[in-house]
């Protein structure tokens, strides 16, 4: 009954036990009934069939542990250990009571298991009977028990020392694509209980040594109380009561330290597996027979003894002629498996290899641009998928009108291991931004103004950092009533989704975009492209060159010329800061016609005083190309503070415009302000286009 139980909450026992849900009803009854032993009397076939369970259980798991492949096969191998001392417990302290109680009439007094015991093992003399039981008792407690023990300790101790190391070594393969995302959480589960399952051990085999010391006190008292009950109140003769009260003490203690020592031995098998997989039979003789040289030698050694003086050779020449056998056996069927091997190696290792490609291949893949779910979200966005994949068509067609290329399609997963409510933004696999959505709720944007009335819950805005709240969905009417702008959770994660991607444009340019775009170019400039990466640059360089201008948000929808402008400076400059700013000014038509309102340029001046700061600050080289910035900390923090109060006053104004400042410093300005607002743009006195209408509105100074 414990073994069923036990075996059910394990790997093993599902085709063992009983099917259907009375089971934890019978383990339940069963380990009432031990305890019910514990104070009530039982009549004596009870104890015998008690005490045959008990050494059917204790053989039943020596079984199981010289057939499972590995340790954790049998995790519920504690809680076994547990039931089973209990029983054999129990039934110690109910044969204790009625060998005290009726061991007066003789050897079966106890019950017939008790005096098989008694006659079969001590062949009817007690003296025998309790040097077995005493050497039975030394064997159980001070080899097998003792070094099971400390087998147990040491590896749980190393397990858990390990377990960072193995999480470690997971993590590595799942980034390396050697396992997926399933796979790792199979190895975290199985270390997880491997170090549960050794830490158990360490504290089970501890029920073995509490066993065999009950069990050697428990005898003596039955011998003692036994002689004393039966010389004081049955009136039999000291040498009669020592007799038949040591007979049935010391057959109790062979009944159940036969068990006992079983269990032990089943235990020690357990732990002492270690990493070693297969069952113990092939984990013995797999690694004992897999030395023919060893046999061999064993062989000699046994046939040399044999021929000694005085000692039998028979014996000797039997199992040196096993040893050699064994080896022959052995060398042959690794000939044999080694000729099979390399035929099925020769006839399987292309397709094996292919399928490890393709498999590895595969996992590498990482989608360019990747919106994820949380699994509370995902169920909410389910039904809206239709109206989110039209509004990212549009969004991607307007991109590539916009900038000249076409952004990779959106892949949308879901993760569990996000928050539920959440998204988050990747690019080329990584996390860019993320928010937390609030279903079924309004977005309002609040600003810098007063919010609402209404009841809701602050937040931001993820795109661009406005103050707004989330509050329910049942006001939107008169929040646009009152003037306030809403926006819903659709709008609010495609919108936050657009400025991502425009911040990430260069990096979204890909070698095989910039091929493409040559590709789709007139037969003139395709040969120009070509003759310019042939001679002058290379085709990652002229990738490099459009990703700079798509970090500052310039649109290269214009390749025509963008080329034309290199192939201008290409033969007297390889530098490609240099090729940049060249082919921004001759492109300043387009940047200050994208940038304008209604054919007016907003520009934002750097007063004197941060032009001469920037000049001075850039370190140029023999040939007068700019090679480095140095700027004193306190300078750069005082700019920071007087341009940061400038772009948010016209910012706040709702303006479209440009910060404007000398050639030689453009580039420095730029990578200080693109870290205060990334969006405003840098323009130099030599990218204002002619002709176009210029209104300066302010000055940093």
């Amino acid at each position: 009954m414990a073994s069923d139980v036990a075996l059910k909450n394990g790997h093993l026992g599902d085709g063992l036990v009983p099917s259907g849900r009375g089971r934890d009803v019978i383990f339940a009854c069963g380990i009432v009934f031990i305890l019910a032993i514990l104070f009530l009397p039982i009549p004596t076939f009870l104890i015998d069939i008690g005490l045959t369970l008990s050494i059917a259980l204790s053989v039943l798991i020596l079984m199981v542990s010289l057939w499972i492949a590995r340790p954790l096969d049998f995790s519920s191998f504690p809680t076994i250990l547990l039931v089973a001392t209990m029983l054999r417990l129990s039934l110690n302290i109910a044969t204790t009571r009625t060998i005290l109680a009726d061991g007066h009439e003789g050897v079966n007094a106890a019950g017939y298991v008790i005096g098989g015991f008694s006659r079969f093992v001590m062949g009817g003399d007690f003296v025998i009977g309790l040097t077995v039981f005493l050497i039975l008792i030394v064997v159980n407690f001070v080899v097998i028990t003792k070094g099971s023990t400390r087998i147990a300790e040491v590896g749980a101790r190393f397990t858990l020392d390990a377990i960072p190391g193995k999480q470690m070594s997971i993590d590595a393969d799942l980034s390396a694509g050697i396992i997926d995302d399933r796979e790792a959480q199979a190895r975290r589960r199985e270390l997880e209980e491997e170090s549960s399952f050794f830490g158990s051990m360490d504290g089970a085999s501890k029920f073995v040594r509490g066993d065999a010391v009950a069990g050697l006190i428990i005898t003596a008292i039955n011998i003692i109380g036994g002689i004393v009950i039966g010389t004081t109140r049955h009136n039999m003769e000291l040498v009669e009561a020592v007799d038949v009260f040591t007979k049935l003490s010391v057959g109790d203690g062979l009944v159940s330290q036969i068990p006992a020592l079983v269990v032990s031995l089943a235990a020690g098998l357990l732990v002492s597996k270690g990493g070693t997989r297969g069952s113990a039979d092939q984990a013995v003789f797999n690694q004992m027979g897999a030395y023919p040289k060893a046999l061999q030698i064993a062989a000699a050694l046994l046939v040399v003894l044999g021929l000694m003086p005085g000692l039998p050779f028979m014996p000797f020449a039997i199992w040196a002629g096993v040893c050699v056998a064994v080896a022959r056996a052995e060398t042959s069927r690794r000939a044999k498996e080694e000729a099979a091997q390399a035929q099925g190696t020769e006839e399987e290792e292309p397709d094996i290899d292919e399928e490890r490609r393709n498999a590895v291949r595969s996992s590498l893949d990482t989608a360019e641009i990747e919106l994820v779910y949380g699994q509370h979200l995902a169920r909410h966005l389910a039904k809206k998928q239709d109206e989110i994949a039209h509004r990212m068509t549009r969004m991607r067609q307007k991109f590539a009108r916009t900038y000249g290329f076409v952004v990779p399609e959106v892949h949308i997963t879901e993760d569990l291991d996000i928050d539920p409510k959440s998204y988050a933004i990747k690019i080329h696999g990584t996390s860019v931004a993320s928010h937390e959505l609030r279903p079924d709720d309004l977005l309002v944007l609040v600003g810098d103004g007063d919010p609402p009335d209404l009841p809701g819950e602050p937040t931001t805005e993820p795109a661009f950092g406005i103050s707004a709240i989330y509050t329910s969905n049942a006001f939107r009417d008169e929040l646009l009533q009152t003037g306030f702008k809403v926006a819903d959770n659709v709008s609010v994660l495609l919108t936050h989704l657009s400025e991502v991607i425009r911040t990430n444009l260069p990096q979204l340019l890909s070698y095989k975009d910039t091929k493409t775009l040559v590709a789709g170019l007139d037969p003139d400039y395709q040969k120009l492209a070509d003759e310019l990466c042939t001679t002058h640059l290379s085709y990652p360089a002229l990738q490099a060159i459009l990703r700079l201008l798509l970090s500052e948000r310039v649109s290269i929808r214009n390749l025509n010329l963008i080329l034309e402008s290199i192939a201008e400076i290409a033969p007297q400059v390889r530098r490609t800061e240099t090729l940049v700013e060249h082919v921004r000014m001759r492109m300043a038509q387009q940047m200050c016609g994208d940038i304008a309102v209604k054919g007016v340029l907003h520009v934002l001046r750097l007063g004197e005083r941060w032009d001469k700061v920037f000049h001075d600050s850039v370190t140029r080289d023999a040939s007068g190309d700019v090679v480095g910035f140095d700027m004193e900390p306190k300078q750069l923090e005082e700019f920071g503070k007087d341009a940061a109060v400038k772009l948010d006053e016209q910012i706040k104004k709702g303006r479209n415009f440009a910060v404007v400042t000398t050639p030689d410093a453009r580039t420095t300005v730029r990578m200080v302000m693109e870290r205060l607002h990334p969006n405003v743009p840098v323009l130099s006195h030599v990218e204002i286009a002619r002709g176009i209408d210029v209104q300066v509105i302010g000055s940093i100074s």
